[in-house]
Formats: structure tokens, sequence, C-alpha cells
């Protein structure tokens, strides 16, 4: 693994048979007789080229525009660049990312309905035109700074079956948004669209029917003052592992009939969506070794029995990273993660109530607080799967414990794939998901080789 360039695409190849988690423990191996245990990612691109098509399936009149804030890591941003995606970018930052990897204008919208006025200069320096507002003073400021701006109306949504909640900050009611639009005309501010967003982990699919419903409302508003309205950008909140209540495709069954009932195809309306987790979470894998271990004994039993004093007792794990690190999703996403053991335990094998901890020095750097787990060692790897979203992009190194190496790889007949895409498009003849399923040695009993991967770096 050599990093990245500007103009290369560095990842391994996976050769035949052998998927992302023989990666992960072939890396394992290769430390076994080292000191050096620390933690790091195998991040499977070949997983995004597949939430792409799945994408297609399950919203054929939906564009996605990727939500950059859920995991800006650099390879991820180039696949779903070659496969023609667009880009949800909140800041200047994150909009210089996407343009330095050759993503034009077009495909970027500047989803932060609150700008620093130097950053909606910047948008209107490099060409990004389209930005969401909602509020009469950002409108002031985005008129002032941002002549050819394009702006689209954040509405308020009723997000509280969401596991996070975004409209306790952003959006506009349908009464304020009249009072928007007719204050935009009289800037002569161009409107060209609504969006919202139904908060991030959504549980409710009835909640984008309802939105959807708004929008339509604000769009025939925006009609009667003289507005040419031709975007819906239906947000996020789309699930990204299968290990959720609410599945994608329950979601999308709900939203394409309310789409079509409230935008038919015929009313030439642009509809797009700011899809994060969806796209990355099942994609990375998380390696952390144990670095420290305490065993507590519940003193407070009563027996004299040794052996039932000693399987009476509390184990504490201490791993090279956590909540600082990688596991902020648990603070700030609400993540609930669960370790996932490298050894297979022994039938007979006793389990032991555990709790998992971050290597920092504060008292709030717990991974797990109860956990059934063996008596593991120090030294011994746990992997926390499904770990894409929400954990690279936010970690720290606090307490100077450095972030946990990225490894990238994927599978030849998926990177043709993308290929294929990038020169076609998505056709109807493309492979269905499950055709592209390359399964793991692991699985299958085949030996692992030091040739699993071939390190590649490819010109795009």
């Amino acid at each position: 693994m050599n990093g990245f360039s500007n103009d290369d695409f560095d990842f391994s190849f996976l050769e035949e048979g052998f998927c992302a988690r023989d990666i992960v423990e072939q890396k394992i191996n290769e430390v076994s007789l080292s000191d050096d245990k620390d933690a790091f990612y195998v991040a499977d691109l070949g997983d995004i080229v597949k939430k792409h098509l799945r994408w297609f399936k399950a919203l054929p009149r939906v564009a996605p525009f990727y939500a950059v804030k859920c995991n800006d890591s650099k390879a991820v941003v180039k696949t779903l660049s070659i496969l023609g995606a667009g880009f949800d970018c909140a800041s200047k930052t994150e909009i210089q990312l996407v343009q330095s990897i050759g993503v034009s204008p077009e495909r970027i919208i500047y989803a932060n309905p609150c700008k620093q006025v130097s950053q909606i200069k910047y948008a209107a320096s490099c060409g990004v035109e389209k930005m969401t507002f909602d509020s009469e003073v950002e409108l002031m400021k985005v008129a002032r700074n941002h002549p050819n701006a394009k702006l689209v109306l954040r509405i308020a949504t009723d997000d509280s079956k969401a596991v996070c909640r975004l409209s306790v900050k952003f959006g506009a009611t349908l009464k304020t948004s009249r009072v928007l639009l007719e204050r935009a005309k009289e800037l002569n501010v161009d409107i060209i669209g609504v969006s919202f967003h139904v908060g991030s982990g959504c549980t409710d699919p009835q909640t984008y029917v309802q939105a959807v419903s708004d929008a339509r409302c604000v769009f025939d508003m925006g009609a009667e003052l003289g507005f040419n309205m031709y975007l819906l950008d239906i947000g996020g909140g789309f699930p990204g592992s299968e290990d959720v209540k609410l599945k994608f495709e329950e979601i999308t069954s709900v939203i394409n009939p309310a789409l079509d009932k409230y935008f038919p195809t015929d009313s030439a309306v642009k509809i797009i969506a700011e899809p994060g987790r969806y796209y990355v979470a099942s994609a990375f894998t998380l390696a952390v070794n144990i670095i420290a271990k305490k065993v507590m004994v519940n003193e407070q039993s009563g027996s004299d029995d040794e052996e039932d004093a000693a399987n009476d007792k509390t184990l504490m794990y201490y791993v090279n990273d956590g909540v600082y690190g990688s596991f902020n999703c648990i603070l700030f996403d609400h993540a609930h993660v669960k370790p996932v053991l490298t050894k297979k335990p022994k039938p007979d094998e006793k389990f032991y109530s555990s709790s998992i901890w971050g290597p920092t020095c504060d008292g709030l750097d717990r991974i797990v607080e109860r956990f059934e787990l063996p008596e593991l060692q120090v030294g011994d790897w746990m992997l926390y799967e499904n770990m894409g979203a929400y954990t690279v992009a936010a970690s720290s190194t606090f307490n100077g414990f450095q972030r946990p190496t990225l490894h990238y790889v994927m599978s030849r007949p998926h990177w043709q794939l993308m290929q294929d895409i990038k020169e076609h498009g998505i056709l109807p003849e493309v492979p269905e998901v499950s055709a592209l399923h390359v399964s793991c040695a692991r699985e299958s009993g085949m030996e692992l080789t030091p040739t699993v991967c071939t390190a590649a770096s490819i010109n795009v």
C-alpha cells in the first residue's frame, strides 16, 4: 500500500477466491511475531461498487450525491467519482478535496445552510453554484457574495424517529418557505429547488412521504411566484449495513411511489439524494489488538472455593483504538459496536462478562460496556465490521495515539465493472450484485498465501 497521489489510484487487487476478510487475517499473520500490532482497517472498494449498482436498482430516478462528511478518505471519493456520483460538500475543504480529483462543479452541491462568507466566495470562484439555504440571513449573504448561485431551499421534516436528528438545527417550515421565496424574488436570486433530510438513521420510511409532499407544496409556491424549480434533493438517512431494523429496500419501496405521485417522470424535475453511510459503512473492517487486560474477581460472591471465585469474574480489555479515534462513532453517531473474534471459541469454552476500553487516559474511552467473551490474552485481535461511516472522518490523535492505517482492496471483476460504468454508465445488462460475489478463502478452507493480493497503482 503506497497511499495516494492526485494522479494515481493505489490499492491491492484481491486474487481470485479471496475477499477483504482474508486480507485482514493476512495482515494479522504478518505481525504475529512482532510487538508492533497496530490497529488497522481493510476497506473493500468493490463493496462501494456493489452499493452503487444496488442504489440504481432500488432508486432508478435518484442520482446519488455522496455526503463527503461521512468518510472523506480519498480512495472512497475517487471510487465514487469514477462511478459518476455527485458530491454533497459542506465546506471549502470538502469542495477542494472533490475538485482535486477532477470532479466538475456541476457534480457538487454545497449542502450546508449555514456558510461562512469567505467560503461562499470560494464556491463562487471555483464555479460551484448549487447551494442550500433555510433563512433570510443566509439568502442575503448569498445574494451579496455569489450572484450566480442556484439556491435550493431546505425545508424542515419530522425527524423525531431518526437516530441523529437534523431538523432541530436546519430547515424552514412551510410558512417560512413562502416568506423566503418572496424575499428571494425581491433580491432576484435564482431558486432552483427544494431539499430536505429526514435525519441520519431514519427508522420510519413514511417520514420521506410527508417530506416529498411538503416539497411539492414549496414547488407550487415557487411556481406561483415565477420560479422555474427543477431540482428535488431528498437528503440522506439510508442504512449502510444489514444489521438494522429498517432495510434499504424497505425505505426505497416507500420513496418511489411518493416520487411518482408528487413528482412524476413528465414533471422534468431532477431528483438527487445525499447518501453517506449507505455507500461506505459495510466496506470497512477495523482490526484492533488487545494491549492490556484486567481481571476483576467478584469479592461479594461469598464463596471460599478458588475455582468458583475464578469463574465469578469479569474481564476488562484495553485495545489500541478508542472513542477518540475510530470509535468516535459511539459518541457522535450513536453507534453500538460488537467485537468479532479472529479465533473461533472451543465448544466447551467458558464465556465471561467483559468490557472493552480504548487506549487513552480518559475514563470516557469505553467502547463496549458489557459483552460475553471467552477469556482473551494480550496480543489477541478483535475485529469490528461495518466501520466505514463517521469513524475515520472524525478520529483524532488525542493522547498521541495515531489513527489506524488504511489498506484498500478490490477484486478484479469489480475493478472491471467500475471501468465499464465509467465508460458506458450503468446499463440494463450489468450483472446482478450477487453474481459478483467473491467467496472468502477462510470460508472455503483455502490456505492463505503471501499472494492473496497484488499491489496496484493505476492511473485513472
